[in-house]
């Protein structure tokens, strides 16, 4: 069976470099060093390039999906956390923890051209789809931004805040209490606090469903899932138990990959019907899992044994079909982020 005609770019956190994986020959194909430490890699779909955050440095590398090979660099601040790229694919914006703001680059120029100061040390940032609006939390506060006034807005609430999302639709804000362990919902556009939901486990990492219409959530606390359903009246729907110590999350159309770094295993939960399928033993210490987009394969990064577990999606699902890890890669050492991209 064809494999899928693309790479994953691997962030190898330790060894300051980006693995790219030929996801039809199932092998590195290049280590493209960088000058520091990759901690998130986000690939463009209408660019031939993917980008890549070192956050010691406050610096984004731009690597030529083609040539595979580091092309472009801009230093923008002393030090980051997070990137997200624009849905036109025009711009990146950086939440930057020195200085604290949010930085506004250029994918023409490559350079940053204008920040939004934050009062507050940053924890997390998110985009709303159609653009002009996003979010940030930290300091204790969430709040909305204006991206085309390029101001920050008022606190919404205080709280321990960590993880914000915007739905799939953006009309709705999404702040993850984690001292209360509560999920916050703001009705995006009137920025209107629509309702609290008390959860089951702290809600650390959230993972929505390919469709927008479910969302993931695990965290300390709970050796489980809880998911909620964020559209008409939010509400949490159930708790399903899975794993140990479960946290990073990728969904494909039908199941829920959901790692296990303590156990060295990822639970499968069928969607539809809210069971575990399969645990499956992918090596030591995995810490991010991605699905490609042609549904085929899940991508599980082992940071202690720093290597990449390729997943059959349909080896999960089927009974009698081959061994759901069709192979493990060796990628570098404590790859912890990838992106998939599609070639020609």
């Amino acid at each position: 069976m064809a494999g899928y005609q693309g790479y994953a770019f691997v962030a190898n956190q330790e060894g300051q470099a980006i693995a790219a994986v030929d996801l039809e020959a199932m092998a590195v194909v290049r280590h493209i060093p960088l000058d520091g430490s990759p901690a998130q890699v986000i690939a463009a779909a209408k660019r031939p390039s993917v980008f890549a955050l070192t956050p010691d440095t406050g610096s984004i590398h731009e690597i030529e999906v083609d040539r595979l090979t580091a092309r472009r660099k801009a230093t923008v601040a002393s030090s980051a956390i997070a990137m997200h790229l624009d849905a036109a694919e025009r711009e990146l914006w950086v939440l930057a923890r020195d200085p604290r703001a949010v930085i506004r680059v250029s994918l023409d120029s490559f350079a940053a051209t204008g920040r939004i100061p934050l009062a507050e040390d940053p924890v997390d940032f998110a985009l709303a789809s159609e653009g002009g609006a996003a979010a940030v939390s930290g300091g204790g506060l969430v709040r909305f931004l204006d991206l085309g006034a390029m101001r920050a807005g008022a606190p919404l609430a205080s709280g321990d805040f960590g993880s914000v999302r915007f739905r799939k639709d953006g009309k709705m804000m999404i702040a993850a209490d984690l001292g209360a362990r509560l999920l916050w919902l703001w009705d995006a556009p009137a920025e209107r606090l629509m309702t609290k939901l008390p959860l089951a486990a702290r809600p650390d990492h959230l993972c929505f469903s390919q469709d927008g219409g479910q969302l993931f959530i695990t965290g300390e606390g709970l050796d489980g899932v809880v998911i909620v359903f964020p559209y008409h009246t939010p509400e949490v729907d159930q708790t399903v138990l899975a794993g140990h110590g479960p946290e990073a999350m990728a969904a494909s159309q039908a199941l829920l990959f959901i790692a296990s770094p303590q156990s060295g295993d990822v639970s499968v939960l069928s969607i539809d019907d809210r069971k575990v399928i399969s645990v499956v033993r992918v090596g030591s210490d995995p810490g991010f899992v991605a699905v490609t987009p042609d549904d085929r394969y899940a991508l599980v990064l082992n940071r202690k044994s720093g290597d990449m577990a390729v997943l059959r999606v349909n080896g999960v699902q089927t009974r009698g079909y081959p061994a759901p890890v069709l192979t493990v890669i060796p990628v570098g050492s404590r790859p912890v982020s990838a992106a998939i991209r599609a070639v020609s």
